[in-house]
């Protein structure tokens, strides 16, 4: 018994000796632990700043319609203010059937907008306010160019619950085929884009305006209602088509009828023609400038009016941009053949 007695002391002092020499320690990582740390007074990450630039100049937009099952049918979207003379970009598709067409701005101010313009190839429109006030507008840095991965915030008034600010990336660019009426240039983004966002900026992290939310896949062919999808279009093209509408009241277009896609050089050498790149024709409008000219399906485009088409999403744009009536030259190659045909530019058939 005093045996046992005695070991039961000896490994109590042991493990006293153990504790008191790990005292300084243990105090140490109490005292740390207890202490707020330095970061703790440190801002979070935050998106505020370029919230506080941009939100301003995102407008509610109201599309009142009369007609006989109502008396006031009332459609929501969002604009964007992008000059001090009070013009605005929506989507087209907002303001559709309009009798009149409300803007509130997040001050509180609300005034009636003329509609100067719209594209429906674009799904853009131009709206004018008339404000005796200075008016908040979105920042542009015209040399900013979208990446796959940057960080961009979507501004609008989803379900008319009031200004909303959901964030994602860029996820793709220059996707194309979305609209059913065009073949325009889009920016895919993950941040939400819901019913009443239409119209609203898509802006970076510094609060610049990078492109105005167009639409999201409500679904999928199997029936399946995708998340994380939604659409806007460069600011760039939406500034080019706002100038041409306030100019003119309407986009002119160049136009020769056709419909193609890229060929790659490997492609090329393995169909017979030695590192040719250019854009292979789908399909030519019967009738239509390039089936005049003898243009046919097949053909590869080498050049179009002399500059290299090696995109065709890029060569419609530079045909879009030639005054109708012009004449250019086309170089295809044809069973290995080159020959520059001449096409005379016509403008773009109207669409609803």
């Amino acid at each position: 018994m005093p045996g046992k007695l005695l070991r039961s002391v000896l490994i109590g002092l042991i493990v006293g000796g153990i504790l008191l020499a790990a005292m300084p320690s243990l105090r140490q990582w109490q005292l740390s632990s207890a202490t707020p740390s330095d970061t703790a007074d440190e801002s979070p990450a935050s998106y505020n700043a370029a919230v506080r630039r941009a939100a301003p100049a995102v407008v509610n937009v109201y599309n009142r319609a009369l007609n006989s099952t109502s008396h006031n049918q009332l459609t929501l979207g969002s604009g964007v203010i992008m000059d001090q003379r009070g013009y605005i970009l929506t989507n087209k598709h907002v303001i559709n059937d309009a009798d009149q067409i409300i803007i509130a701005l997040q001050d509180g101010r609300v005034f009636e907008a003329l509609l100067v313009g719209s594209d429906t190839l674009t799904d853009l429109a131009v709206l004018k306010i008339n404000a005796s006030g200075g008016l908040p507008v979105i920042p542009i840095n015209p040399k900013r160019v979208p990446h796959i991965g940057d960080v961009v915030l979507a501004i609008g008034n989803p379900y008319n619950l009031g200004q909303t600010i959901t964030q994602g990336i860029i996820s793709a660019t220059g996707r194309i085929g979305l609209n059913p009426t065009g073949r325009q240039n889009f920016l895919q983004t993950d941040a939400s884009i819901n019913h009443g966002n239409s119209g609203g900026a898509l802006v970076n992290s510094l609060g610049e305006l990078m492109g105005i939310n167009t639409l999201s896949f409500d679904k999928s062919n199997d029936g399946e209602t995708p998340e994380g999808i939604g659409f806007a279009i460069p600011f760039q093209l939406a500034t080019k088509i706002m100038d041409k509408l306030i100019r003119d009241g309407r986009v002119i277009r160049g136009y020769i009828g056709i419909s193609g896609r890229e060929i790659a050089p490997m492609h090329a050498q393995s169909g017979g023609m030695d590192q040719i790149q250019g854009i292979v024709v789908n399909d030519v409008a019967p009738d239509g400038p390039a089936a005049q000219a003898g243009i046919r399906a097949n053909d590869v485009i080498i050049s179009v009016n002399d500059k290299p088409a090696i995109s065709a999403l890029e060569t419609m744009d530079q045909v879009a941009e030639i005054r109708p009536g012009s004449e250019i030259p086309v170089v295809i190659m044809r069973d290995d053949k080159k020959m520059t045909l001449h096409v005379a530019v016509q403008e773009y058939p109207a669409t609803n």
